[in-house]
């Protein structure tokens, strides 16, 4: 009898752990984007030292894990959780279209589970017509978002659409201007339509830079490097938009840097 107690006692025991294990509320917010929402660091290039290779360059998901660090209860409108993991899915060149195919967002989808987050970050290179293998017309554009909502909700998670970040161009009386088309409007038209949350990030960091100027941004934001300063450029980077007449285009300006 007394061996039969004690081994209740431990079956109890391995009981309640279990079920503390099980208590632990974990959610995990996926990012779906492009480059400016990638994380250089996290082996984004196999074999290469991001610090060698890539660094400052900086996608803003890279830096997003640490607000989640915190009190939590903050975010008790979007979610309930113990501990949150921020899953950084984003990579480099990557619209609507192109992370479909290559089987990416079909990863996160698989992965998904009730109480996720899934905030997607497209338009970059949707909007690119000149590069045919990544651009995606608007209504492209809104069906893949579509897609990607629906799917979201499918798996109990909440989708969260964002309008790409701006870029350093063009800048007309000290205020930056929308170089994104469409393609914000067509992000906030989806959201409206499906019933999704919206972050309007175009017009919040064009708010943002305007605040503290174009040349601060300029140095302090994108990848504008001296010479002498960081590894993986040695010789320096200057990524300022800038118009070259003798092409007639835009010299690209878009790269963040941490």
């Amino acid at each position: 009898m007394r061996y039969l107690r004690k081994g209740t006692f431990v079956l109890a025991i391995f009981l309640l752990l279990g079920c503390a294990q099980e208590e632990e509320r974990i959610v995990t917010i996926y990012l779906i984007g492009d480059s400016t929402m990638a994380d250089y660091a996290d082996n984004y290039e196999e074999g290469k030292d991001y610090y060698k290779t890539r660094y400052p360059v900086t996608g803003w998901g890279q830096v997003f894990q640490p607000y989640f660090s915190t009190d939590l209860s903050v975010f008790a409108d979007l979610f309930s959780a113990d501990s949150v993991v921020v899953d950084d899915r984003a990579r480099g060149g990557r619209s609507t279209r192109t992370f479909f195919q290559e089987g990416r967002w079909r990863s996160v989808y698989e992965s998904l589970k009730p109480g996720d987050l899934v905030i997607m970050q497209f338009g970059h290179n949707d909007a690119a017509e000149k590069k045919t293998e990544r651009y995606v017309d608007i209504e492209g554009y809104k069906e893949f978002l579509r897609l990607f909502i629906a799917q979201s909700k499918q798996k109990g998670a909440t989708p969260i659409v964002l309008t790409p970040v701006a870029r350093n161009y063009p800048w007309e009386n000290n205020r930056l201007q929308n170089v994104h088309g469409e393609y914000p409007d067509a992000a906030l038209e989806v959201a409206r339509e499906m019933s999704s949350l919206f972050i309007d990030l175009n017009q919040l960091s064009m708010n943002a830079f305007f605040k503290v100027g174009r040349e601060y941004v300029t140095q302090n934001y994108f990848m504008n490097l001296d010479s002498g300063v960081y590894e993986a450029y040695p010789n320096g980077q200057r990524t300022t938009r800038i118009f070259n007449p003798r092409v007639r285009r835009w010299w690209p300006g878009w790269f963040l840097k941490r």
